[in-house]
């Protein structure tokens, strides 16, 4: 997708449904996946500039990460952290790198280190990961229930995108790491720890797109869900999101909301610089 076309999706205008959205994988239960076919995309109220997203919370609106299991931004504040895993389709990565680049939206990528779009993109992302615009979290290697691993497999595959974030971002992404299907334990936990990745990273609130389903119901999701100190989460999976950019923009904008990585509202010692 070329930046004109990507513009021209962007603004692309399609009214937001406010009610609906069932549970759904990543909703508060963290389970059940929603699937469902893509409709074409909307080429109404076309604007030749898309809009600026509210920056990050000032430094000293940073917190400790608290113990257990992260779901959300403790405290009083506008925040919401929108968290993007796996990465199957290159071209979605590419197009959630261009959308950081042309409004300043701020996204914590969980990676999967096997899907080959992370090192097409890497030109483009690696100036974004190193200003802090783009973080970067363990997703592990090829998305297991790591619950029904060995604990070398498990160690493996957290190891395994440890090393590839390193070789390719300079980071390490520790220590935030998300357990694919939201499956994990307290034996998990630990072996994650001994790898750097203190802080499993679940969410409360999920745009529903692990797998393919239609942009208005992915509107939906995004409006129930998309509210302050939230963190939900999304796919780089399917095609439907890409082309509703500018709606989500327009709803964090109209609730006054700030886009903001984990490392902005958190104080933490993991995300090295490799040498």
């Amino acid at each position: 997708m070329d930046r004109r076309g990507f513009l021209t999706v962007l603004a692309a205008g399609t009214t937001v449904v406010v009610a609906g959205c069932a549970k759904a994988y990543g909703d508060d239960s963290a389970m059940a996946v929603a699937a469902g076919e893509s409709s074409p995309p909307s080429t109404d109220n076309l604007s030749p500039t898309p809009p600026v997203l509210l920056g990050p919370p000032p430094a000293s609106a940073r917190v400790a990460v608290p113990p257990g299991t992260l779901t959300a931004i403790p405290g009083a504040g506008n925040n919401i952290a929108l968290t993007v895993d796996d990465g199957a389709d290159a071209d979605v990565v590419g197009a959630y790198v261009q959308f950081a680049r042309d409004t300043g939206a701020r996204f914590t990528f969980f990676v999967t280190g096997v899907y080959d779009g992370w090192t097409t993109h890497k030109a483009a992302l690696r100036p974004l990961v190193e200003s802090g615009q783009i973080q970067l979290g363990n997703h592990t290697w090829d998305h297991p229930d790591l619950t029904a691993l060995t604990a070398r497999s498990v160690a493996a595959q957290f190891e395994r995108t440890k090393s590839f974030l390193l070789n390719t971002f300079g980071v390490d992404g520790a220590p935030f790491y998300r357990p694919p299907f939201g499956y994990h334990n307290s034996a998990v936990d630990a072996i994650a720890a001994d790898s750097g990745y203190s802080v499993p990273t679940l969410w409360y609130g999920s745009l529903s797109d692990s797998g393919l389903i239609t942009e208005q119901y992915l509107l939906e999701c995004a409006s129930k869900y998309f509210t302050a100190q939230a963190i939900v989460i999304g796919h780089a999976n399917h095609p439907p999101v890409t082309h509703v950019y500018g709606q989500l923009v327009d709803l964090i904008r109209d609730r006054n909301l700030a886009m903001v990585t984990l490392n902005d509202v958190f104080t933490t010692t993991g995300n090295r610089s490799a040498r």
